[in-house]
């Protein structure tokens, strides 16, 4: 079974979050402070049975920032889990919080208590009066399936009292962005070895060999001269300090001669080619995270060999902690491929690179005090070709739009070296620094991309900023036949409240070409090796200081000049010439209108 449906309402950062997710690994993406460690918790006030009660009545921090507990309401977080038909353990742990057939429902709320809610009803208290003492929490299961948790008031009862500890046979690992996983590995309580031990169901036999050895290696070190010496020394002065009535005989050995006393003393021993059954603790933290997810994944594995299970899921705040790319895409294989569950938070580009656009739950703050979730899959409406190409164009650079306050979409890397550094040096508006990123596409599909954006899906600004033909930068035009390829994207129809375009009468590069940028041109082809473009450049310049000239002789000397920076730009390589070209930007004085139109809407609140 799998959790298919998350709803978090008025909790935290969240003022309503519903979302649908699938089997697997969901991947929950969003820049810093939207609240993606709020919705792992928000899943375990549900169904974590390890989580203490204390967290589940909440603190005024814990409450959306809109509610007055004053005036009742409810936090609320409810999920929906479904394909447990037919596998015993688990219908016999949900099948009795069904509330449609194939589907199950837990309900946390933290409402007015019943009393209170009758005291309410009858006039005896008149909203505005509550205090958190009036409150409690409750989780409820099943009801009747006309309710929508979304939409359920805080006045509505729906569903029935679940036993607490039925929820101890669904298996909730959650595992902290800042853990301590060489202090977790040591310490028993909270050892995947010591539960992997346990799920190993070592026979009886095989324990009682075991103690034996315990008790005879305790034994031999107990009468080595050394020790024997040290613990007659300890048991005299133990026998001073407490006098006779008090007193314990003292001995030095390994451990305690118990099974439980062999598990927790067990130490987990490496060795690589430089050293030999050394500590974790002698690893790196990003080495040390893998073995522990490592053996946690075993143990997982063993305990629904052995029909135990019940439903497991794991929690994982930033898997990519302290991993280099290649171990970052290694554990979140490794994880996807699980066949139980996972719910990843995440900030690593190279994660979402290789996710599944249907894995994805992505936050986005708005200008409210609230976040806005979607699954862009589903939320945004996509066709299954739509689907396969982002699938194909979200690689680690271009899926940083997804982690971005706002999004300016480029056609490729000329755009990329340039814009930032022209926007900053001329217009003093740094693009990082407001929250925007610069994302080349690498051509000019920009339709598939605009989808995302919108109010049902990602609710950022996005600007579209490209050439007015739509053509490719590298496009060939003497290609035959290129008269039966498909036309552009008509990009002005699909221009909302969350998207705007951009463009140029000409290319990128002849765009910006003025009499302000014609000295950055000219020591950038002084850079790549082109001199007499150089020259032909700051000849320009100087016949453009006229100041009789009308524009229309502007116009026929700066012409000549944008055709050489753009023929310059093929020759060479447009990224390439972009990129020594941003050397140069202090020269810049100016900047096209479209650019700054662009950047403008992006700031604007």
């Amino acid at each position: 079974m799998y959790i298919s449906r998350i709803v978090v309402r008025n909790f935290r950062s969240f003022e309503l979050l519903d979302v649908s997710v699938g089997q697997g690994t969901t991947c929950v993406i969003g820049e810093n402070n939207t609240g993606k460690s709020n919705l792992l918790h928000a899943v375990r006030l549900c169904l974590d049975a390890t989580l203490s009660s204390a967290y589940r009545s909440l603190l005024p921090s814990d409450i959306h920032s809109k509610i007055d507990i004053a005036h009742p309401e409810q936090v609320l977080v409810a999920i929906e889990i479904t394909d447990f038909k037919g596998k015993i353990n688990e219908e016999a742990l949900v099948g009795a919080w069904q509330f449609k057939p194939g589907y199950s429902r837990l309900i946390y709320r933290y409402r007015p208590k019943l009393g209170i809610r009758e005291d309410l009803e009858t006039g005896d208290i008149k909203p505005g009066q509550l205090t958190r003492e009036d409150y409690q929490w409750e989780i409820v299961g099943g009801g009747d399936p006309a309710y929508n948790p979304a939409k359920l008031s805080w006045k509505d009862d729906v569903g029935s009292s679940i036993r607490f500890s039925d929820l101890q046979s669904f298996l909730v690992v959650f595992l902290p962005a800042l853990r301590d996983v060489e202090s977790d590995l040591r310490q028993h309580r909270n050892s995947p070895l010591a539960r992997l031990v346990d799920a190993m169901e070592i026979d009886l036999a095989e324990q009682k060999t075991l103690l034996d050895a315990l008790r005879k290696a305790n034994d031999q070190i107990a009468h080595a001269p050394s020790i024997d010496a040290i613990a007659k020394a300890i048991d005299e002065s133990l026998k001073k300090v407490t006098g006779p009535a008090f007193s314990l005989d003292i001995d030095l050995g390994l451990a305690e001669p118990s099974f439980q006393a062999i598990v927790r003393a067990l130490r987990i021993l490496l060795t690589n080619t430089a050293m030999e059954n050394f500590d974790p603790s002698s690893n790196g933290l990003g080495l040390n995270n893998i073995l522990y997810v490592s053996i946690l994944i075993e143990y997982f594995h063993r305990r629904i060999a052995q029909k135990k299970s019940a439903g497991q899921i794991i929690l994982f705040e930033e898997p990519e902690a302290h991993l280099h790319p290649q171990l970052q895409l290694t554990l979140y294989k490794a994880l996807s491929a699980l066949p139980f569950q996972s719910i990843l938070t995440t900030h690593s580009t190279h994660i979402t690179a290789s996710a599944d656009l249907a894995s994805y739950v992505v936050l986005t703050q708005t200008s409210a005090p609230a976040t806005a979730s979607a699954a862009p899959a589903s939320d945004a409406g996509l066709e299954e070709d739509a689907m396969l190409d982002l699938e194909r164009y979200l690689d680690a650079t271009r899926s940083n739009l997804l982690f971005a306050r706002k999004v300016m979409l480029v056609e490729g890397p000329a755009e990329l070296f340039l814009i930032p550094a022209l926007l900053k040096k001329v217009k003093n508006i740094d693009l990082d620094r407001v929250g925007i990123s610069v994302i080349p596409i690498y051509g000019v599909h920009f339709d598939v991309y605009a989808k995302l954006f919108s109010a049902k899906s990602l609710p950022k600004r996005c600007a579209i900023v490209t050439d007015g033909d739509l053509k490719p930068s590298d496009a060939i035009p003497e290609i035959d036949g290129e008269d039966a390829l498909p036309p552009p994207p008509n990009l002005k129809a699909l221009e909302g409240d969350y998207v705007r375009v951009f463009t140029c009468k000409t290319t990128f590069e002849r765009a910006l070409v003025f009499q302000g940028t014609l000295e950055m041109f000219a020591r950038a082809a002084d850079d790549i090796g082109a001199p007499k473009v150089a020259k032909r450049l700051r000849k320009g310049a100087k016949e453009l200081l006229d100041e009789d000239l009308d524009d229309k002789a502007r116009t026929a000397i700066l012409n000549p000049l944008r055709a050489a920076v753009l023929s310059t730009a093929k020759r060479f390589g447009k990224a390439r010439f972009a990129q020594i070209t941003a050397r140069h930007v202090d020269q810049a004085t100016v900047l096209p209108s479209y650019l700054i139109d662009a950047a403008n809407w992006l700031i604007a609140p």
